[in-house]
């Protein structure tokens, strides 16, 4: 059998004019001799009836501190909606759907209730629906534990799922369908001339996803690359045929490929605040071991790490800013913070061993009066932290730097 998964985001599903645009992609699928795996997530957005964020805020004006257990309960309810009615409007197109919850799919998580990671993938039953002619319609975004325990998979886990049966399911391709052409160089609400790219490697794709670019789960990204299964993510509402995304970027496609850059695109993250610990000149190395272990057993992820003697310098996001001041005060370290900053990140496979790319990116900033809050750097990325009012002109001056307008 020839498989191929295709995952339909939010906005895909929310109205029965673009189910019918999905059902065409489900249709042309078919029509290529592939069998279709159509994954969905929760129909619309916020305040949409049946959104995810909406059924959240059903639950939490009754709690506000709802047990996580129960919050993924309801959360279960917008991906069991959107897939019975897009089941629906396939049965009406004359296509053997049938609707399977992420569980009755095969998806066996731990119990991280709300973020749940995924342990297997069970595919006997959809292999058995698949052998006789039945197309699989699963919700995105859900688990379930060995003990039966209905569980989900974060924010952007209806593309994990959707990675996942395609490695379980040993599929040809696994297609990623939402609002946009393709995955773009820059954000384009910012830079008007960005690029939609041909390709990307799994990499590339995967630190644009961790500094911020909403394009793809990286979690997807990391399963799909341990079988080596290609990825495209494309739009449900225009025939673009969306960017690639693989182990190996070819050097013969269009001038939007991106083997021979330097760079692959500019993103951001915003909502950041930096910390400064100030060490006394007499404190130990390990001390860079406790600041870091206290904000490890508070739960808070730290990034943009660079110890100095007598300075050790973090940034957390902002919604867990306060919680981190207060451990660090309570363990009666002197701390100095700046809130309202942004990581700005350029990433690019090629940037490795290439003399100038750091030097580059500092002119692009300090030509354009941005000033550096901290920076740091690896063998495909380079990130630095700014405030948030230079976000805008940070992410354009570095995109035109690197040559991604072209």
């Amino acid at each position: 059998m020839r498989i191929i998964v295709q995952k339909f985001g939010g906005t895909s599903v929310a109205s029965p004019e673009v189910r019918q645009m999905v059902l065409a992609k489900i249709e042309q699928a078919r029509q290529q001799g592939y069998r279709p795996v159509v994954v969905v997530s929760a129909m619309g957005r916020k305040g949409d009836t049946y959104a995810t964020d909406t059924l959240i805020g059903v639950a939490k004006n009754a709690y506000k501190h709802i047990a996580a257990r129960e919050l993924d309960q309801i959360m279960y309810c917008g991906e069991m909606i959107s897939a019975v009615v897009m089941a629906g409007t396939m049965q009406a197109a004359g296509i053997d759907a049938v609707m399977l919850t992420g569980g009755q799919a095969g998806m066996i998580t731990d119990n991280n209730f709300n973020n749940g990671r995924i342990l297997k993938v069970d595919p006997t039953r959809m292999i058995n629906l698949l052998k006789i002619g039945k197309t699989p319609v699963v919700c995105g975004f859900q688990g379930m534990t060995v003990d039966g325990e209905l569980t989900t998979l974060g924010r952007g886990g209806s593309d994990t799922t959707a990675a996942a049966l395609g490695a379980a399911l040993n599929a040809e391709l696994v297609e990623i369908y939402t609002d946009v052409d393709g995955i773009m160089t820059a954000d384009p609400r910012i830079v008007k001339n960005a690029k939609i790219l041909d390709q990307i490697s799994y990499g590339e794709v995967c630190q644009l996803a961790h500094q911020g670019a909403k394009v793809i789960h990286p979690r997807a990204v990391e399963i799909a690359m341990q079988k080596n299964i290609p990825l495209v993510v494309k739009s449900t509402f225009s025939d673009a045929p969306g960017t690639l995304i693989t182990n190996v970027v070819q050097q013969e496609t269009s001038e939007t490929a991106v083997s021979d850059r330097v760079a692959t695109g500019v993103t951001y993250l915003p909502g950041v605040m930096q910390i400064k610990v100030i060490l006394e000149a007499s404190t130990t190395h390990n001390e860079s071991f406790k600041v870091f272990r206290a904000m490890a057993e508070s739960g808070i992820s730290v990034d943009l790490i660079n110890v100095h003697p007598g300075l050790i310098m973090f940034t957390v996001m902002e919604d867990v800013a306060d919680a981190a001041t207060v451990k660090l005060a309570a363990l009666g370290y002197q701390v100095e913070t700046t809130r309202n900053c942004a990581k700005v990140s350029v990433v690019g496979g090629g940037m490795r061993e290439v003399p100038g790319v750091m030097a580059n990116f500092v002119e692009a900033l300090s030509f354009n009066d941005i000033p550096i809050l901290q920076t740091v750097d690896s063998h495909t990325s380079i990130s630095v932290l700014v405030k948030n009012d230079d976000v805008n002109k940070a992410v354009t001056a570095l995109h035109e730097r690197f040559g991604l307008s072209n």
